[in-house]
């Protein structure tokens, strides 16, 4: 794994790169107040032993790269669209294989549809189609709801509370297929948070549109789509992938029984191998 910082205007993006850069590349984009390291490890470096170059970075307001006072982020999502196009310059790729993972999957397609010459082929997980009216789907659940209302009262300047919230927010997301490892998640969130130049800036993700100019054309999708989505997701139901699925033309649809909004290490097989045959 190498690291580096892709530097463009004013902005600073922390990328990681795995795997030999002649293969065939993937760019991993990640979700709200996540940073590239909930691209586990070990999922980026069995996906790159598949023979391709993987890619990650921090979104802004994320891990290491450029931050922003909380609560006027002057960005959008199609500035972030923009930033994984920017970090593909950064490395010398043409195209390459984009794979989204919640919000991250919203920044893929509005990437995909802006820049359709630029992507060669499309994974959306854990995520919701943008620019469709998707009111008649299944909501947040309830129970999730409740838990994100309690970040209100968190001290997100307070790590020890934040890491608190972090934790039982791994507990809410996980789905039902296999155990949840409390001391693997408390690790994780700890290294996460210690990594993070302020965490608070994350939660800028929550206030930032995009996309409004490409409402109405995912249709016209030209990368060939991948979903994978669990059954049990409490974020975006799996029927919120379904609706992306019959949305694009041609999109295959894997579907996680019992799998939550994250990458269980359990499910690491079926997600690569689901991967690698769309992208060979």
């Amino acid at each position: 794994m190498s690291e580096r910082i892709n530097k463009f205007d004013d902005v600073e993006i922390a990328t990681q790169a795995f795997g030999n850069p002649a293969h065939e590349p993937i760019l991993l984009i990640m979700g709200a107040m996540a940073s590239m390291l909930w691209w586990p490890d070990e999922f980026c470096q069995t996906l790159a032993d598949q023979k391709y170059y993987v890619i990650r970075y921090d979104n802004r307001d994320t891990g290491r790269s450029t931050i922003y006072e909380p609560g006027e982020p002057p960005y959008t999502m199609d500035d972030m669209a923009e930033d994984a196009i920017r970090v593909l310059d950064g490395y010398g790729i043409d195209r390459a294989n984009l794979i989204g993972m919640s919000l991250g999957g919203t920044i893929a397609q509005i990437a995909a549809l802006a820049h359709p010459e630029r992507v060669k082929t499309l994974t959306l997980m854990s995520t919701t189609p943008m620019g469709i009216d998707t009111s008649a789907l299944p909501h947040t659940t309830d129970a999730y709801m409740a838990h994100a209302a309690t970040g209100e009262t968190v001290d997100w300047t307070d790590d020890a509370q934040v890491i608190e919230f972090l934790v039982e927010d791994t507990r809410m997301i996980a789905g039902v297929a296999h155990p949840y490892d409390e001391g693997r998640a408390r690790a994780f969130v700890e290294r996460d948070v210690k990594r993070a130049k302020n965490f608070v800036s994350a939660t800028n993700h929550f206030m930032l549109r995009g996309g409004q100019a490409l409402e109405g054309k995912l249709a016209s999708l030209a990368a060939p789509l991948l979903v994978i989505h669990g059954t049990a997701d409490p974020i975006y139901p799996v029927e919120h992938g379904e609706r992306l699925a019959r949305t694009v033309k041609g999109a295959k649809l894997v579907r996680l029984e019992g799998g939550g909004h994250e990458i269980h290490p359990n499910d690491w097989e079926e997600i690569i191998s689901a991967i690698d045959t769309h992208l060979r």
